[in-house]
């Protein structure tokens, strides 16, 4: 039997991101040598909120771009169907600059640690930080924690999370805990 379990939705969904969109403008004030990569596929819908909040309260736009670590990832070739790689989209370069990544759920931090190294197609950053809206505590297989927390959540490993986001075709922003 599949449970599901209501993690979060609108309107706390807003005040989350509100939140880290604060936290980031703490540490990086007017952003300035500051860019915001949303990883592919389901993180880049995550980072357009948090750059649309941001750009809000700074009152100019922060660099935002799209990763696909497709190629990257140490599961790439053994798979049984191939993957299918999303879009890449860095109008920047990121040499010497401050880099946020953003993924939607930090679960393995296989994905983090494959998005490090597409990244370096891209120049060397000065610093890079990891902000997620939620943190799957207890399921790591990397040493790879995040800087910004949405929320943190305590899942078995036969359990997902799983977000639904109006831009995918959603009828509400939600996440659930399900397994």
């Amino acid at each position: 039997m599949n449970q599901q379990r209501l993690i979060l939705s609108s309107p706390l969904l807003e005040i989350v991101v509100s939140r880290l969109a604060q936290q980031l403008i703490e540490n990086y004030q007017n952003f300035d040598d500051t860019v915001i990569l949303g990883l592919q596929p389901r993180g880049i819908y995550f980072a357009e909120r948090v750059a649309r909040e941001l750009n809000r309260a700074l009152g100019h736009e922060v660099p935002l771009g799209y990763l696909d670590a497709t190629f990257y990832r140490d599961d790439f070739r053994r798979r049984d169907t191939p993957l299918r790689p999303n879009t890449t989209h860095v109008p920047f370069i990121i040499e010497n600059k401050r880099v946020i990544l953003v993924d939607d759920v930090l679960a393995t931090g296989r994905m983090v640690r494959a998005a490090l190294d597409a990244m370096t197609a891209f120049g060397r950053p000065r610093k890079v930080e990891l902000l997620v809206l939620i943190d799957r505590r207890y399921n790591r297989d990397l040493p790879i924690k995040p800087d910004y927390t949405g929320k943190r959540v305590n899942t078995l490993e036969s359990q997902q999370v799983l977000v639904e986001w109006t831009e995918q075709g959603a009828e509400a922003d939600r996440i659930w805990l399900v397994g």
